[in-house]
């Protein structure tokens, strides 16, 4: 007569099991559905932090509904609990994403070494479309002006080295098959590796147009 009963005990305490198994962090589910809510926004290198009010629930089985404000990072969700019921659950969802920054203030014309970077997250409102992100795009680097400790730095911020300087007498040189000459000339312009710059050859007094090949060496463009 109390089998029934029994049974049915047993198959709720199954569930309840079950549904504790497949509970996943709360943390977790509200950083995936944001995700998916950014879609093709969302950054390569992005996460999102979540923080929940205090009581709040730790574990869940799924959201439901979702709204999120992603300028503020504000959300409000449905969870379902791992007890199947419903519960309104919200907090901020800030986007952060791992960005280099110098660890010291870096003077104009200073060249940026590996050491003198770190990676920080930052929330996404404070990165913006001129942030270098990927530290190999800023080890080697010149400062153009003062680089300030702790932030993102900008794309105009920074330059390949300067190794020819205004001013400057340079080495030109003139390769043609076998043929190599080389004259003294002086730069009219800054140039960085690889870079046109304006020389004037000191034998013809002639101003040329060359590449930047090395420290104080230009070759010709024929």
């Amino acid at each position: 007569m109390f089998r029934p009963v029994f049974h049915l005990v047993a198959v709720l305490t199954l569930g309840l099991v079950a549904s504790a198994t497949l509970a996943a962090s709360v943390t977790d589910l509200v950083a995936e559905r944001a995700t998916q809510d950014l879609g093709v926004e969302m950054p390569a290198t992005g996460h999102f932090n979540v923080l929940l009010p205090n009581g709040s629930p730790e574990t869940g089985l799924a959201i439901r509904e979702f709204w999120i404000d992603h300028q503020t990072g504000q959300f409000i969700a449905n969870l379902v609990v791992p007890t199947g019921q419903v519960s309104r659950i919200s907090g901020l969802a800030l986007l952060t994403l791992p960005v280099p920054v110098t660890k010291r203030r870096i003077l104009p014309e200073e060249i940026i070494r590996a050491e003198d970077i770190e990676l920080t997250d930052l929330p996404w409102q404070r990165v913006n479309a001129f942030a270098i992100l990927d530290p190999k795009d800023l080890v080697g680097m010149q400062a153009k002006r003062l680089i300030t400790q702790g932030r993102p730095v900008q794309l105009q911020s920074v330059t390949p080295p300067i190794i020819i300087s205004r001013g400057e007498e340079v080495k030109i040189e003139l390769r043609h098959g076998a043929l190599h000459l080389v004259t003294t000339g002086k730069a009219i312009g800054d140039a960085h590796l690889g870079q046109e710059v304006r020389v004037v050859n000191l034998s013809s007094k002639k101003t040329i147009t060359a590449i930047a090949r090395a420290d104080g060496v230009v070759e010709a463009l024929q």
